[in-house]
């Protein structure tokens, strides 16, 4: 009988050659990924939210969904009691502060990780639950959920659905959103986003709202550090490059508007409308000369920078 040996040896894409040979010569080498082993487990998040600044609590939050969903597929299939997390979620938080972004890529992610069948994402606001008339809007509602069903559906400055009144159509948009929640409650993600103080108050208007939305995210203002570096790498994504006396102005007039108004700045949403705006006055500060170089095409200056309410 000959005697042989396994060894296992890590090729550079980090798969595992498991190698199998005698004392003199290999006799069989397979090529295995052992995804459990080798791979970080919130990789996969860690890449969907490499590019936002901040955000350390909503980050750990997310890692808690996903692994509490992981660990619930895992015992699901060794016959272990299983309940599946409801996933319907609170975001508040002002004025680009990523709302929108992080729930799109919360669609992708529960997509991956097969909670959601489809991971498409529709937004909607108030104009598109509630109707005209008695029964339109429970109608419009039921429609608007059944094309989110696989994916998730985000509804921005949600407590817009209760400024009306008692006799506004909106609170019968409410009513068919807890209902269509109870009754499909793993068959699509509801999102409900907006400022926080309004979002309390439209939470209070009905009790048993509240309670729907086992999760809540709280999306803080960004500091001027933190703006200063989104300024930065949104610039590298297009590949320009702020001067120093352009950052300088910049980070003067942040500091101005987050001491001045606090909380009505607009946040990341301010950064890019201007970075694009400033980007537009650069263009046609470059058709006006005859010659330049690859540096002037990057380089925005002080006078470039265009600061966009």
């Amino acid at each position: 009988m000959v005697d042989s040996q396994v060894t296992l040896n890590k090729n550079k894409n980090g798969q595992i050659n498991i190698v199998l040979h005698d004392r003199e010569n290999v006799i069989v080498e397979k090529n295995e990924y052992f995804k459990e082993k080798q791979e970080d487990p919130f990789k996969s998040i860690e890449q969907e939210f490499s590019s936002f600044i901040g955000m350390h609590n909503l980050k750990e939050t997310i890692k808690e969904i996903y692994a509490n969903i992981h660990i619930n597929q895992k015992r699901e299939q060794v016959g272990l009691k299983c309940q599946k997390q409801v996933l319907h979620m609170l975001f508040k938080g002002n004025p680009g502060t990523g709302k929108t972004t992080v729930a799109r890529k919360l669609a992708n992610l529960f997509y991956d990780m097969n909670v959601l069948s489809k991971g498409h994402f529709i937004e909607a606001e108030r104009a598109d639950l509630v109707g005209e008339y008695i029964g339109h809007t429970a109608q419009k509602t039921r429609d608007l959920v059944e094309k989110a069903i696989g994916g998730v559906l985000f509804i921005d400055e949600a407590y817009s659905l209760a400024r009306g009144g008692e006799k506004d159509f909106g609170k019968e948009a409410i009513d068919t959103l807890v209902k269509q929640m109870e009754d499909r409650s793993n068959d699509f993600i509801l999102i409900l986003a907006g400022y926080p103080n309004e979002m309390e108050r439209f939470l209070s208007l009905n009790p048993g709202l509240k309670s729907r939305f086992p999760i809540t995210l709280d999306f803080d203002d960004y500091s001027v550090d933190q703006l200063l570096k989104i300024a930065n790498q949104m610039m590298m994504e297009r590949e320009y490059q702020l001067t120093e006396e352009a950052e300088s102005k910049l980070r003067d007039y942040l500091t101005r508007k987050k001491q001045s108004y606090p909380s009505h700045f607009s946040n990341a949403r301010f950064i890019r409308n201007s970075i694009e705006k400033s980007i537009r006055k650069h263009a046609v500060r470059l058709m006006q000369r005859q010659q330049y170089t690859t540096k002037d095409l990057t380089l925005i200056t002080k006078n470039d920078l265009t600061l966009v309410d």
